[in-house]
């Protein structure tokens, strides 16, 4: 399957949220929706899930006004939306039945989810009695438990410790190779670049990167080295004007030209003790912070 957004246009008021939203969604791979707070992700997601309509502009599966009769969606958001006093088991199933599951399947597939999170000894227990991380894995059960072709998770590691946090990535993981359409929202970088293939970075209610992220990161001018060594010094004193030291204590040196690559590499490989050294890549926070920051904003104005 292959969702779509195509020139999503959204205002309340006189307030324009979306302008020409546009982005596209493979089954099989997961997306990345980027953008600071108020940049419209969650309105492009309350339209993609139908809570409300945009002004203009379609959102289409494999190029066909998408049949939300058929099409199920499942949605993990930031702000959890369960019942603290209410026993598990009961809330699940009575939202896979909202979901248009009937009781006897959504029974078999919450305690299957519970199994698969490690949660099955919470079963009839009350959901304020569990942890901030637990509450969280029984609320991704609400997206998970009707099988759903489109996966929205906002923040979905927000509150996991790492041993949980690698539980959900194995989750996740078989959605994506079963060949859901996965789309996540998050700040947390790194699992945006661990999980996915492609990315849309919205700032002021625009997109103003999309694409592959591989792509994006070969476009960038490739003038700069990294060379990590365990003898820092000499390289830093020769080189001075043209090196700095990265936080995690890499040199990062800086080409007149990007044609120096070469030249360069040998150089520094002939004449110092060095561990590794690569072209530079800008990790998905430089470009995050190139994108969304309010000078990117206002060169867009």
């Amino acid at each position: 399957m292959v969702l779509e957004m195509e020139n999503i246009e959204k205002s309340f008021g006189d307030k324009q949220v979306l302008s020409g939203v546009s982005f596209k969604v493979y089954g099989g791979k997961a997306f990345g929706l980027l953008g600071r707070n108020g940049a419209g992700k969650t309105t492009s997601i309350r339209i993609l899930m139908d809570v409300f309509p945009a002004n203009s502009g379609r959102v289409l599966i494999d190029g066909e006004p998408i049949d939300y009769g058929k099409i199920k969606t499942g949605y993990l958001p930031e702000e959890r939306g369960l019942y603290p006093k209410k026993i598990i088991i009961d809330q699940l199933v009575y939202f896979a039945e909202l979901k248009g599951m009937n009781r006897r399947d959504a029974v078999k597939a919450v305690d299957y989810w519970l199994d698969a999170l490690q949660m099955t000894e919470y079963r009839n227990k009350r959901l304020d009695t569990l942890s901030k991380g637990n509450q969280q894995k029984i609320q991704l059960i609400t997206a998970l438990a009707h099988n759903p072709d489109i996966i929205i998770l906002d923040e979905p590691f927000s509150g996991l410790d790492p041993v949980n946090a690698m539980l959900l990535k194995e989750v996740v993981k078989r959605q994506i190779s079963d060949g859901k359409i996965v789309l996540f929202s998050s700040h947390q970088m790194n699992y945006i670049e661990e999980f996915c293939d492609s990315i849309a970075i919205l700032n002021g209610g625009r997109v103003v990167l999309c694409g592959e992220l591989h792509d994006i990161k070969r476009n960038y001018v490739r003038d700069r080295l990294v060379v990590r060594t365990a003898f820092p010094d000499r390289i830093k004193n020769d080189l001075n004007d043209i090196c700095r030291t990265a936080e995690n204590g890499d040199i990062i040196i800086k080409l007149s030209d990007a044609g120096e690559k070469q030249q360069m590499m040998k150089r520094i490989v002939e004449n110092y003790d060095i561990d590794e050294i690569k072209v530079f890549e800008p990790s998905l926070n430089d470009i995050f912070v190139e994108y969304a920051g309010d000078e990117a904003r206002e060169g867009k104005k």
